[in-house]
């Protein structure tokens, strides 16, 4: 058998080969064990009892292994786990070994019990050495040519980290751990030392760490200051655990979400489970960034059935197979065509209405402005009127902030559904509109554009070094969402507490950096309709609502029957279209540029 054939066996050969060896080496502890209890010098009339205990107790502890899988173990993964099996498996073999010779023990005489001992710990040595040699070997002969790592974070899954590097399964080298905990620093895990995690920048030069992996969960601005913290050290390679049901780690890379993502606090879901739980929900815009999170969330919290409706075949058919046809029914149906949703309405009679369905692109709805028109205001309207007619007991309006103090044809769009919803006389039907900013990630935004231009080696276009947008996780935004529709007794306009606005020429730079390539910032200047910052709130009275997350405008009501005079007048243009919308809109100020 080759050395080659030894550290890379098949299943088969490595049975057979454990097998052969544990068979050697327990014939020679048996040996070896009676050598030492005689001084090297056998009595002959105690070689008959070493020769029954090598025919008896080789046979019980070469078939106790087989049974404990033992032998299926690769060598490259035997561990202290693996040993204990090993030592189990002995004692099982000598205790029934000790009972043969008790209930024979005139066949064994003249016997030295000693010997069983000395074999016991021999046995359990060799067999445990040879096991863990391949292991030794290969982390004698891996690490230098691994990066170095520093892991941030002593928990169960650094030693899982550990393990895994010391096998090779990744390229990197421990050398040392990181952590705030005054009980560890100063110890060993997995025999690397724990450090003061304030050392970090030290550690970093002093050990020519080359990467830094994180162990465990970490708030979003500690991991934004200490991915700052690494860059200026001049630590590129920055990776974050994931632990597979198997104990294996799986290292990700740091993404701009984990850097931008703002989780809140308040979060409740037993309050959300309660209003979705046993519900007919309708979505529409189902198969949207927005939508298709909303069907995933109300099939989570307990839907009795979930309404799919959205205009694009394909978007449709990916949000119902993300469900598993779970309690869903797919509506392909624009919410322009009032007679075919009106059929919808009277056939699944939703308790739930999530209006999700619009033309959400700045640039787009500035060039198509009479579709932009009818489909958000007018399909708005259309799914307001027929949610009252067929008294569904709640509409959720999916609004934005581009809706306040809007520049741009979409945001004023968005305005004049909030409106609407408030002046509608809704009879028992609540209505209301959630207003929040930019979704991390959502078709058409800017980090999938970000994404693509560093993915093509382009230069990353930003519009202008000032401009400012609010962000959050789209199934946290989905969410809150879902918990102002639990808590709105209709007419309000909720706000999503979406923290601290974000400079996109920031975001470029941090993706860049993510990225570990030599891209560029190209300057391109505002496009039509876009504004440098937007904002969540018109006025600041009355904000408050029970959860610190949520907040709700008090804007005044339009007057409903004068309303729908100017929304007539909207309808039947055919050009004109800013100044009917300023009309309605005061504080439209549209920017051409």
């Amino acid at each position: 058998m080759s050395i080659d054939t030894i550290f890379h066996p098949t299943n088969n050969q490595r049975t057979l080969f454990f097998i052969s060896l544990d068979i050697i080496i327990s014939f020679s502890t048996i040996l070896l064990a009676y050598l030492l209890r005689f001084s090297f010098d056998i009595p002959v009339e105690y070689l008959d009892g070493m020769i029954k205990m090598i025919i008896i107790l080789i046979p019980i502890k070469i078939i106790i292994m087989f049974i404990s899988k033992i032998y299926f173990i690769a060598w490259r993964f035997f561990g202290l786990e693996e040993y204990r099996r090993i030592m189990i498996a002995h004692f099982i073999s000598y205790l029934i070994f000790v009972g043969v010779v008790f209930l024979s023990h005139k066949l064994f005489i003249p016997f030295p019990r000693s010997v069983i001992f000395i074999d016991l710990s021999l046995s359990l040595f060799l067999i445990g050495f040879i096991r863990i040699s391949k292991r030794l070997y290969l982390e004698s002969s891996i690490s230098g040519f691994q990066k170095k790592m520093l892991i941030i974070g002593a928990n169960e899954t650094a030693t899982h980290l550990i393990k895994s590097a010391l096998r090779g399964d990744i390229e990197y080298h421990p050398v040392a751990l990181v952590s705030n905990s005054k009980d560890m620093i100063g110890t060993y895990l997995s025999n690397i030392k724990i450090y003061d995690q304030r050392e970090l920048t030290d550690l970093i030069k002093k050990l020519e760490i080359e990467s830094v992996v994180l162990t465990e969960k970490v708030e979003q601005k500690e991991l934004d200051f200490l991915f700052t913290i690494l860059n200026l050290a001049g630590v590129k390679d920055i990776k974050k655990t994931q632990m597979f049901e198997d104990d294996t780690p799986k290292l990700a890379d740091i993404s701009i979400e984990d850097l931008l993502a703002r989780k809140p606090q308040d979060l409740d879901r037993l309050s959300i489970a309660n209003f979705i739980i046993g519900k007919v929900v309708m979505i529409t815009g189902a198969g949207g960034s927005i939508g298709s999170e909303l069907s995933r969330q109300v099939k989570m919290f307990g839907a009795k059935q979930i309404i799919l409706l959205d205009n694009c075949e394909y978007n449709l058919y990916r949000i119902n197979e993300d469900l598993k046809h779970h309690n869903s029914i797919c509506v392909m149906q624009d919410v322009k065509n009032r007679e075919l949703l009106s059929r919808t309405f009277a056939q699944y009679q939703p308790d739930i209405l999530l209006h999700a369905a619009a033309y959400k692109h700045v640039p787009l709805c500035e060039e198509n402005i009479k579709e932009a028109i009818d489909n958000n205001i007018f399909g708005t309207q259309n799914i307001i009127d027929l949610s009252i007619a067929y008294g569904v007991r709640k509409v959720v309006l999916i609004s934005t902030d581009k809706a306040v103090r809007p520049t741009n044809v979409m945001g004023t769009t968005k305005r004049i559904c909030e409106i609407y919803a408030q002046a509608v006389p809704s009879y028992h039907t609540e209505i209301v509109a959630v207003r929040f900013g930019n979704v991390l990630g959502s078709s058409g935004s800017v980090i999938p554009k970000f994404s693509s231009q560093i993915e093509k080696g382009e230069n990353l276009t930003v519009t202008h070094p000032e401009i400012t947008r609010y962000f959050m996780m789209i199934p946290e935004a989905c969410q809150l969402v879902l918990q102002a529709g639990s808590i709105a007794k209709g007419g309000e306009i909720f706000i999503l507490d979406m923290g601290k606005p974000i400079k996109i020429i920031d975001l470029a730079k941090k993706m860049i950096e993510l990225s570990r390539r030599d891209i560029k910032i190209e300057i391109t200047g505002l496009r039509k309709g876009e504004k440098l910052y937007e904002e969540l709130l018109i006025n600041e009275a009355d904000l408050k609502t029970e959860y610190s997350s949520i907040l709700v405008s008090q804007d005044t009501p339009f007057e409903y029957e004068k309303l729908l005079v100017k929304l007539e007048k909207l309808a039947t243009a055919n050009e004109d279209f800013l100044p009917l919308l300023k009309d309605i809109v005061p504080e439209f100020n549209h920017r051409k540029n």
